[in-house]
């Protein structure tokens, strides 16, 4: 039988945190109906998701199969490397107001206009390197708004480290984390080249030592689509089965 393609909309919207018109990409399934409740995934660096990560293809054979609930997945592209930076980067100058727009903005106009669950363990946060930190940083400031995070190869700092060990109440995010066992030599956006490896290390102890909800593993790969493709599924399925 033939898997049925959900459907992709784009939207403009507004935001009064980030003074700035957002273009969001939103997936529906493909059997989308109001008289059902959806979970929510909200993805950073949402076109590279869309595109190169296929979550929407992978989310169509998931629900096909019936092996994950259903789930809306909305897509925040990035406008280029500065806007980026500026908005995931936990010193960004943007990031907070980012933050803000995801739990503030964001949360409440999908909650009104679709039938979503508008519990924590209803909504997702999901990104890739410094996306992948962005919506750690935005689940842990909003714990009660967000209760799940997956999270491929992130960027760790010190802030990152800190939020993790004062965070007071662990058992409200299920986190999922991977990284991979060749990260030691990552090239940034910045030209910079940084270990993602070792800190991601410190990161999966600090989480495993504070008691929170988790699945961590080290792939055999580097800082790239390939693994990050491939490791999709798995990850949808660990969230939302």
């Amino acid at each position: 039988m033939a898997i049925s393609r959900g459907t992709i909309n784009e939207i403009k919207f507004e935001s009064k945190e980030l003074e700035d018109i957002i273009h969001i990409f939103i997936y529906l399934p493909a059997t989308f109906s109001t008289l059902y409740k959806y979970s929510l995934l909200i993805t950073q660096d949402g076109k590279d998701y869309f595109q190169l990560g296929r979550i929407t293809r992978f989310a169509d054979e998931l629900l096909h199969n019936q092996e994950i609930e259903n789930v809306i997945i909305v897509g925040i592209p990035y406008k280029n490397v500065e806007d980026r930076t500026s908005k995931y980067h936990p010193n960004g100058e943007q990031n907070e107001a980012y933050i803000r727009f995801l739990a503030h903005e964001l949360v409440p106009y999908l909650d009104q206009m679709y039938p979503t669950y508008q519990v924590g363990n209803g909504r997702a946060l999901i990104g890739d390197s410094m996306a992948a930190t962005v919506s750690l940083m935005t689940a842990v400031k909003y714990p009660h708004t967000f209760g799940k995070v997956i999270m491929q190869s992130p960027f760790v700092n010190e802030k990152v480290l800190a939020e993790i060990s004062q965070h007071p109440e662990p058992h409200l995010l299920d986190i999922y984390h991977v990284i991979g066992n060749k990260e030691t030599e990552v090239k940034t956006t910045s030209g910079d080249i940084k270990d993602f490896l070792t800190p991601n290390r410190t990161l999966q102890a600090l989480i495993k030592r504070k008691g929170f909800p988790y699945f961590y593993e080290e792939f055999e790969g580097d800082h790239t689509w390939k693994y990050w493709q491939s490791d999709l599924k798995r990850a949808l399925k660990k969230m939302f089965s």
